[in-house]
């Protein structure tokens, strides 16, 4: 028996309406009927809803992992060719197991809902929200001057701080974020995984020094890890004019 090619796999994010209208159009050659425009209004939506949807962590509304990769992707190419100041922030919640050990996980995701909508307040519609992963959140914040970076992190740490979350129709819950922040290096096209690593870094350092705190690594050549720096001086060799 011959074995059965495996199906290729479909970016969602690249389909677009001339896709949905040959779709149609093969369908209707096949059956010999003209295209039905409503038909195609109608796979239209499919096709965006889909593409929402794979972007989307269901529990929260937020952006998900994929989302997140992606929008990195972009501000990397941003600084790279403008220089511009974007922050990257990763939350954690803090001993967020012993909600789940506590009160149950139904408990455990309204607290990660109510996180989600308290970060949701704390930025400007530029900026980019996303559950990075189990209780831990990321932020993307374009054009935040390391200036006020602190500060920004520091109200996103308040913000949680400050919130009453009924966990369960008896108890409502306290919570608190440990943050890590980095920006991305100017004038390089660093990697998502590079930048990741010096915010989780920071990120560690907050939970390691008794958590419910922001720790940033500030932009310069000192803070940049060593993939970073290489591709510093790659740039610099390349363009010398940028030095």
């Amino acid at each position: 028996m011959a074995s059965l090619n495996p199906i290729p796999a479909i970016d969602l994010q690249a389909l677009q309406l001339d896709d949905a209208r040959a779709l149609l159009r093969h369908a209707g050659q096949t059956a010999g009927q003209e295209i039905d425009e409503s038909a195609l209004a109608y796979l239209q939506r499919l096709i965006d809803g889909l593409c929402e949807l794979s972007l989307k962590d269901p529990l929260t509304g937020l952006g998900n992992r994929r989302h997140f990769i992606a929008t990195l992707e972009r501000a990397i190419e941003a600084a790279a060719r403008s220089g511009d100041s974007v922050l990257l922030l990763l939350l954690d919640i803090d001993h967020f197991k012993s909600i789940n050990d506590a009160h149950g996980h139904l408990a455990g995701d309204h607290v990660l809902q109510a996180v989600a909508t308290a970060l949701g307040r704390c930025v400007r519609p530029m900026d980019t929200v996303v559950r990075y992963g189990g209780e831990e959140f990321a932020l993307v914040l374009p054009n935040c001057r390391p200036a006020c970076g602190y500060a920004v992190a520091e109200r996103v740490r308040r913000a949680i701080e400050a919130l009453s979350i009924a966990a369960t129709p008896a108890v409502s819950l306290q919570v608190t974020v440990s943050i890590g922040g980095a920006y991305a290096p100017q004038w390089v096209r660093s990697t998502p995984d590079a930048w990741i690593a010096r915010a989780d870094q920071q990120l560690y350092r907050a939970k390691s020094d008794g958590r419910n705190q922001a720790l940033l690594d500030l932009p310069g050549e000192l803070s940049a890890n060593a993939e970073e720096k290489g591709a510093r001086l790659g740039h610099f060799v390349l363009n010398p004019a940028a030095a």
